[in-house]
């Protein structure tokens, strides 16, 4: 049996719900989204940056790329400098849509119930977007070096891509 009063004016009601959405959030998780656009079909780029283990190819700090084989696919990537090791297991895939998303199995970066997205979408006159957003729980007394952390991590990669497929 709910405890929360009933609000039988619409409105109020949506008013209550974003607001309980929006302090639920800042109260347990923080959200990072980075993007770029890019030159280049969404579909050409989706298919040099979206397979699972793609990564290696792209992004400036990945040294090495495995994918398990099983179904969801679990990756485990390691730094060039060797110093760092994440295991990603694929929570979701859309090659038609162009996206796929992932949790952290395990990671040196202080969060906790991590999911992101990479996706690729279409912006008109052979340019695409590509946009990567995380959803995670910093560990207590680390936002800081969460945020840094995962901005770098998702800002190198994009700034690599942006080279790569110039603007």
């Amino acid at each position: 049996m709910s405890t929360l009063p009933k609000i039988s004016n619409p409105a109020a009601a949506a008013c209550a719900g974003v607001l309980l959405a929006l302090a639920a959030t800042s109260a347990s998780g923080a959200t990072l989204t980075r993007s770029v656009t890019v030159r280049g079909e969404a579909s050409a780029i989706w298919s040099l940056i979206g397979p699972y283990c793609a990564i290696k190819d792209w992004h400036p700090v990945v040294g090495a790329c495995t994918v398990d084989g099983r179904t969801p696919p679990t990756r485990t990537i390691v730094t060039k400098d060797g110093k760092a090791t994440f295991v990603e297991r694929q929570t979701a895939r859309s090659d038609s849509k162009r996206l796929y998303s992932y949790t952290f199995v395990s990671s040196p970066v202080p969060v906790t119930r991590y999911v992101a997205t990479l996706s690729v979408t279409p912006s008109g006159a052979g340019r695409s977007t590509i946009v990567w957003r995380g959803v995670y729980v910093p560990d207590p007394g680390h936002e800081a070096e969460a945020s840094e952390a995962l901005s770098g991590i998702y800002e190198s990669g994009l700034s690599a891509l942006e080279a790569r497929f110039g603007d």
